[in-house]
């Protein structure tokens, strides 16, 4: 029997499994589960509150990155806004394309950009990746948003999304706040950095891994069906292709 064909019996079988009821009884269920649903929504607006309230840490180093107007600095990348927010995408040098889950994520990130600045918000992808390197693929992939290069700075490995070659050689790398095993030398992740109005650059948050799930809306749509997002456990993002790899 073909994979395709056992695994489609497999989700027919779980869908034959839940139970069939009235409308009256699947109102009750429902009602139940939207009271779990608010508490929820409630979880996760204390917890953005309290990602407001983390303390901040000054930039003292300068770094400096090349895109489409050329050489800029941290500074720079605000576009005169208070907030920016920096995606860490994997491409590294000499990459023949950047990463095929990054660029899920990146999907989304024009969607956004019609209104990120309207609240004070600029976002900006980075990597390590030349310049020259980053053009190609952007276009590929049809993207609009900004997307700079910070390669020849510590920028990446200051905000450990880029492996050095003392890490992958003792294959001990710190990301998502732990030490671990060397598993690639590009990672990803997401930091925000907020400008006063003395000019002074504050790093105010990062995130990795998981924690990158937010910026998916596909997933919240997923998450809505009653296949979920329907994935791998022990390799959940298998099923994520390029959006111009996909079969017709």
């Amino acid at each position: 029997m073909e994979l395709e064909e056992m695994k489609s019996k497999t989700e027919a079988k779980q869908m034959n499994h839940r139970e069939i009821v009235s409308e009256a009884e699947w109102l009750v269920a429902r009602k139940d589960l939207l009271t779990r649903e608010k508490e929820f929504t409630r979880q996760r607006d204390a917890l953005s509150a309290a990602r407001r309230t983390l303390p901040i840490v000054r930039i003292e180093k300068e770094y400096v990155f090349e895109g489409p107007e050329g050489k800029e600095t941290l500074a720079d990348l605000f576009e005169g806004r208070g907030q920016l927010i920096v995606y860490h995408f994997m491409l590294g040098p000499g990459w023949e394309e950047g990463c095929k889950s990054c660029s899920y994520l990146a999907d989304h990130f024009d969607g956004a950009n019609w209104h990120l600045p309207h609240r004070d918000v600029t976002l900006v992808v980075v990597s390590r990746a030349p310049f020259g390197e980053i053009q190609p693929y952007q276009k590929r992939m049809g993207w609009r948003f900004k997307w700079v290069s910070s390669h020849g700075s510590d920028f990446n490995f200051d905000y450990h999304v880029s492996a050095t070659q003392k890490e992958e050689e003792e294959n001990k790398v710190y990301y998502n706040y732990r030490m671990g095993e060397f598993m690639s030398d590009e990672l990803p992740g997401l930091s925000v950095f907020y400008k006063d109005e003395n000019g002074d650059i504050f790093h105010t948050y990062s995130t990795y891994a998981r924690g990158l799930d937010m910026l998916v809306g596909t997933y919240n749509f997923l998450d809505l069906v009653p296949k979920g997002r329907d994935e791998n456990p022990d390799s959940t993002m298998d099923w994520v292709r390029r959006h111009d790899e996909y079969a017709a």
